[in-house]
């Protein structure tokens, strides 16, 4: 019995030993970043822009791979069931968060079926309109959508996405009940607002801001507690009579649960340097964002962010009674 408990013992420290070792040349091979959303998407565009950063620091290439539906939670099944060693990750939006809840039968454990990376940003909503409607500020819009609320639309890219879960939180704060129309991604929702078949939307700057500055668009009010660089003659929700109506769509980066710490902690050594690459802090600059600083690109920060915003959330959701299952 002893010779066998020294030979496990050996084992274990040999196992130990290895995943040391591979943690410490890692990464050896490229790496696959899921973002469980279409291609050309908002998370996309995020996506692709901290890849090639962190690709440059980590002397391999990471691909990303759109791996979409179901709000997102078909590509982060996948990720929780992929090796734990550090070569599939996933970036994901607040959605990580509230699927949670809109998903009642999710095939993964939100909190902990991953590890954690870090977060990348915190991307501001606008409130938008189809160019040839009425109102001409936010007070006015919100007037006019109290007055037509059984004709007026909005629109979203389906269940689970950012302009869904802002969507809910404009009812919310007006305390009126709209007409919700879900498509199948970011692109045919803003097709259809820019064409006028459906009145309103609240999505991330991402996505807007070439129609705002394009004039295709109507902009009403940034969903931030304060003015957007890009943005400084349009005002705050806050600054429009709506204070509860504040949403950020925070990215974050995860692997499977069982990866090393040591490779979670490179990925976030890496995260940091992509994220003061001036090309990224440029590109988020256009874009109406601004890269996370280094205390919360960290795993305890992503952490974190992602147990407090299932709890805010929750309730948000439970309230409206619209869940993807």
């Amino acid at each position: 019995m002893k010779t066998l408990n020294t030979l496990l013992g050996a084992v274990a420290a040999l196992s130990l030993f290895a995943v040391s070792a591979n943690a410490q040349t890692y990464p050896e091979r490229s790496i696959t970043m899921v973002v469980p959303f279409s291609a050309g998407g908002p998370t996309d565009t995020v996506a692709r822009l901290v890849a090639e950063s962190m690709s440059k620091d980590l002397g391999q290439q990471i691909i990303v791979e759109n791996v979409g539906g179901a709000g997102g939670t078909l590509g982060a099944g996948r990720v929780a069931q992929a090796d734990p060693d550090g070569y599939t990750v996933l970036l994901h939006h607040i959605g990580m968060a509230t699927s949670a809840t809109l998903y009642r039968k999710l095939a993964y454990d939100t909190l902990n079926a991953f590890e954690y990376v870090g977060l990348v940003t915190e991307v501001p909503m606008t409130i938008v309109a189809r160019k040839d409607i009425e109102p001409t500020d936010i007070k006015g819009l919100v007037e006019y959508v109290k007055a037509n609320k059984d004709t007026v639309t909005v629109a979203n890219a389906g269940i689970g996405a950012a302009s869904h879960l802002c969507g809910m939180m404009f009812m919310s704060a007006i305390e009126t009940p709209l007409t919700t129309v879900p498509y199948k991604g970011t692109g045919p929702a803003m097709t259809d607002l820019l064409g006028g078949q459906v009145d309103i939307m609240c999505d991330q700057t991402t996505n807007t801001t070439k129609q705002i500055q394009g004039g295709t668009i109507k902009a009403y009010a940034v969903t931030s507690p304060e003015r957007l660089k890009v943005f400084p003659d349009l005002p705050t929700t806050s600054e429009g009579g709506l204070p509860n109506l504040q949403v950020g769509i925070w990215h974050g980066i995860y692997t499977p649960k069982g990866t090393p710490a040591e490779v979670n902690e490179r990925l976030s050594k890496s995260l940091q340097v992509a994220l003061k690459d001036p090309n990224v802090v440029a590109r988020f600059g256009e874009l109406g964002t601004d890269p996370s600083s280094d205390a919360d690109a960290t795993p305890a920060a992503l952490k974190a962010k992602l147990e407090g915003e299932i709890a805010r959330w929750k309730p948000v959701i439970e309230a409206a009674g619209q869940y993807a299952d």
